[in-house]
């Protein structure tokens, strides 16, 4: 459940509206990152202490989740955290390939010497930080690029869109980046996107970052089903 210890009591004074906002996102943010596991219940009454709310917006919070696929409410059982399984990852995947592939080639029209700078300057503290071993940074830096690339699109329903699916699967891009090899691999695949990006090819751009989602799909599935194995081992 959530940490108490780590979570600021929400301000009472908010309208019940703004109230229910910041409790969803509260537990979205719980349930995305893993502190709340698959399967927990989310039980309205302690979750109004642990936050400082009423029950009224943690009532409406959880209808939101459950709106976005992230919990399930069963009669006579309440609210059930249902996560992101390995078929929704795959969803998102497959959909962000083409859509940021789409991003890709709008950015590639619009980018200016300046904002060229500043991707380029994000994938050197990549190899920067790849050289320290710091998973952490690495991936911060590469939500960094990735969201630089929707604002450059110039499109914001498009930036909307694809933050949100980046959002949604960042406690499995932390496994992705900590496999042998991937880090390396994706930072220079960004190089080749962010040279794409400064010839202002279009279609090398939307090509290269289509594939390098895909790649980090193949890699992200592959280590999820390790896991699950080593799982299953340790059961028997």
């Amino acid at each position: 459940m959530i940490n108490e210890s780590n979570t600021p009591k929400l301000a009472a004074s908010d309208n019940t509206s703004s109230l229910s906002s910041r409790v969803f996102e509260e537990l979205e943010e719980s349930i995305l990152s893993g502190r709340i596991k698959p399967g927990e219940n989310l039980i309205e009454m302690k979750l109004s202490s642990e936050l400082g709310v009423s029950r009224t917006p943690v009532r409406e919070a959880i209808r939101m989740l459950e709106q976005k696929g992230l919990v399930q409410i069963i009669p006579n059982k309440g609210a059930v955290v249902l996560g992101i399984s390995e078929k929704d990852l795959a969803d998102i995947y497959t959909i962000r390939m083409y859509i940021e592939g789409l991003a890709s080639r709008l950015a590639a029209g619009n980018i200016t010497e300046n904002q060229i700078r500043e991707l380029s300057e994000i994938v050197d503290l990549q190899e920067y930080y790849s050289s320290k071993h710091s998973t952490s940074q690495i991936k911060d830096l590469d939500s960094r690029f990735h969201e630089m690339i929707y604002e450059y699109s110039d499109n914001r329903t498009l930036q909307h869109t694809l933050s949100d699916l980046h959002h949604m699967v960042q406690r499995y891009r932390q496994l992705s980046f900590a496999a042998e090899g991937r880090a390396d691999k994706a930072i220079e695949e960004h190089r080749q996107i962010l040279q794409a990006l400064a010839c202002h090819d279009q279609d090398a751009a939307e090509k290269l970052t289509i594939q390098h989602i895909s790649n980090a799909k193949d890699n992200l599935l592959q280590i999820i089903k390790i896991h699950n194995l080593q799982n299953n081992d340790h059961k028997e």
